[in-house]
């Protein structure tokens, strides 16, 4: 970030970072003002769901600080392996079988799996998605640029 911020011929080049690495506080540690206003994909909607809610604040008492997206979709994860495991056991065929029947509330809205075309494996195709950035007038904040 710092060496395309100092080039003057990038001047003109918006760059991005990988989904959620500009979320982390060591990013705006590292970068400090260098580190804001570069865009980056953040899986989260812009209302949490109420499990979020209560999920966000026992993250932030844990971590003393604002989870980041990252967090809400590790509790999701294990939100449902727990509820494919307690609804379908351990066995390997009946889980591969389930996914297309799965359905938890997660912390960022309901979570059902499909297949999207020329990919072989299920997945959450509709996660919530933003486009935000670190505010330059205020890095520790975020800003919603474009809400997919």
């Amino acid at each position: 970030v710092k060496a395309v911020r100092r080039d003057r011929r990038l001047a003109e080049l918006l760059i991005g970072a990988p989904a959620g690495q500009p979320e982390f506080t060591a990013w705006a540690a590292l970068l400090g003002d260098e580190g804001a206003a570069v865009p980056f994909l953040r899986y989260r909607p812009e209302r949490l769901t109420p499990l979020g809610v209560r999920v966000e604040a026992s993250l932030r008492e844990r971590l003393a600080a604002a989870p980041s997206f990252v967090a809400f979709e590790g509790y999701d994860t294990v939100a449902v392996l727990a509820d494919v495991l307690r609804s379908h056991g351990v066995d390997r065929a009946r889980i591969a079988e389930s996914w297309p029947r799965v359905a938890v509330d997660g912390t960022r809205g309901p979570i059902r799996f499909s297949r999207t075309p020329g990919i072989g494996v299920w997945q959450w195709a509709w996660p919530p998605v933003q486009v935000v950035d670190r505010d330059p007038a205020e890095p520790d904040r975020f800003r919603v640029l474009h809400p997919v």
